[in-house]
């Protein structure tokens, strides 16, 4: 019988058991489908196709050279599934697990029903490390080391040719979809990912735990592996055993430097799996707060205009303008910017983290579902169990670009803006503005310290209702481990300013390395 290999969000030969045991039970015809559909939702982008192409070409060589090439299909899967039904008659599908947004969980349900109606067998093999049908998070932690510990699944040495059923060759179909226009993207591809995860084990995360929290370093100092997982061109548990092979291949009585980065590096990927989790047995976080006293909290119609100078980089606080149109440029951003945005649009601007994570989802290379929905949540403090993370965006550019160096970099406005004006142009005279070629950079749209002020009053007003600390208790027990993120040492900014939440120091890099 044929046997159906449905490539999603797992674009690789490598540590694939649905192909590795499908493989094993007859020939097989490595599928993936185009859904237009799904890459017409608001959280998907071209900047991720872009990504995905590079791996799919990656993906189409390595099976090539197994004997059978990947067979792509543009359409709905329903409508592909059926197609070669009446081709083939009866076959089995294979898949992974997948956590993704609520479209595809729909699509997925939309499958089952279409694959008990027409007697196919679906196995779908777990993912990361998350656990389908899981009621409770007791145990959780020990699973998932059980399952990083496993040996990695071998790929298939060859795959029977069974035909090129495909409408057009893999290019042919990846052509119909629009690239993305900027030209500091990260490349996709097997090849890629295997460079990236050894350039960072060998040289390049030797200061990860000092380096990871300013965009001056992060660039090369963190991983950059979070896209290569979150399409999965690398499997979680490939980057675990190689972290660990490299971390005790170090020196053991080394107690900082090397050895310390890549244990701090194999929490972030423990912490990957966590945030997914919380997705996938709560789906509604997607579109709802996860507490319900935060409920019209917040407008539920944006303020379009604070909306769209914050999507544009155009908010007049430079270290956050800074920060947005690097995304522009890059699909990346290291944890604590991610983090600080979210703030400033949920906190100081005062939106609904719903749009503003729309908009982050397709500006993110790396976007997965999982972790960007419950990070953004915990970031905008709509959990009920995570203390309001209020940074005060000129503080961070203190401590993060004390120089201004990233400032002027990407706000070319303010190249000429000298020394520490560079962080608050707005204490310059209107005529020293012009000398120094900023007369074109905004004002601030708001007063970050009033607005943080009220922001945090507000919350503190919700967290005071009657049964919210219930409900709160409620949502810990199905979440787990109440300890929110992974804790980073921090200096203090020479300047006196507004301090941040005191959880702020505990920032998260959406769940990934970054």
């Amino acid at each position: 019988m044929l046997q159906v290999v449905w490539f999603k969000r797992d674009l690789r030969v490598e540590d694939h058991a649905p192909l590795a045991r499908a493989a094993s039970c007859g020939p097989v015809l490595p599928l993936y489908v185009l859904e237009p559909e799904l890459w017409r939702q608001p959280d998907m982008s071209a900047r991720h196709w872009s990504f995905v192409v590079d791996c799919l070409r990656s993906l189409d060589h390595a099976l090539q050279q197994r004997g059978q090439g990947l067979v792509v299909r543009r359409g709905d899967i329903v409508s592909v599934l059926g197609d070669l039904h009446r081709k083939w008659g009866g076959f089995a599908l294979w898949s992974h697990e997948e956590t993704g947004n609520g479209w595809t969980f729909a699509r997925d349900r939309a499958v089952a029903a279409w694959c008990r109606d027409h007697g196919v067998s679906w196995t779908e093999c777990p993912l990361h490390g998350v656990q389908r049908g899981l009621k409770q998070r007791t145990g959780w932690s020990r699973a998932w080391e059980a399952q990083m510990a496993q040996a990695v699944t071998a790929p298939p040495p060859q795959l029977p040719a069974v035909g090129a059923h495909a409408d057009a060759t893999v290019d042919a179909v990846c052509a119909a979809m629009p690239p993305a226009a900027p030209t500091r993207e990260q490349r996709g591809g097997r090849a890629q990912a295997e460079a990236c995860l050894h350039s960072f084990l060998d040289t390049r995360g030797c200061d990860y735990h000092r380096s990871m929290s300013s965009p001056l370093s992060a660039e090369t100092s963190c991983s950059r592996l979070s896209t290569h997982l979150a399409w999965g061109a690398l499997s979680m548990r490939e980057v675990v055993q190689a972290t660990r092979a490299a971390r005790n291949a170090l020196d053991p009585t080394q107690q900082g430097g090397h050895r310390r980065a890549l244990q701090s590096f194999l929490g972030r990927l423990h912490w990957h799996c966590h945030f997914i989790q919380k997705l996938e047995s709560e789906p509604r976080l997607e579109f709802e707060n996860l507490h319900s006293a935060y409920d019209g909290l917040r407008p539920e119609g944006q303020n379009s205009a604070l909306l769209e100078a914050w999507q544009a980089g155009r908010t007049g606080l430079p270290f956050v303008d800074a920060c947005m149109r690097y995304l522009h440029a890059t699909g990346w951003l290291n944890f604590r910017m991610r983090a600080m945005l979210v703030a400033v649009a949920s906190y100081h601007l005062w939106l609904h983290w719903r749009e503003p994570a729309l908009f982050l989802a397709r500006q993110f290379t790396d976007y997965e579902p999982g972790i960007h929905y419950s990070q953004m949540q915990m970031q905008s403090g709509t959990t009920g169990i995570n203390t309001p993370r209020i940074y005060n965006p000129v503080k961070q550019g203190h401590d993060h670009d004390p120089d201004g160096r990233f400032i002027r970099r990407w706000v070319p406005e303010m190249a000429g803006v000298p020394g520490d004006a560079v962080h608050e142009p707005w204490t310059l005279s209107a005529a020293l503005r012009r000398r120094h070629g900023a007369a074109e950079y905004p004002d601030p749209i708001v007063d970050h310290l009033a607005a943080a002020r009220q922001a945090r009053q507000q919350i503190w007003q919700v967290r005071k209702q009657a049964g919210y600390r219930a409900e709160a208790n409620a949502i810990q027990e199905r979440h787990g481990s109440r300890r929110s993120g992974m804790r980073q040492r921090g200096g203090r900014s020479p300047r006196k300013r507004e301090r941040e939440a005191p959880v702020a120091q505990q920032a998260f890099d959406w769940g990934q390395e970054s």
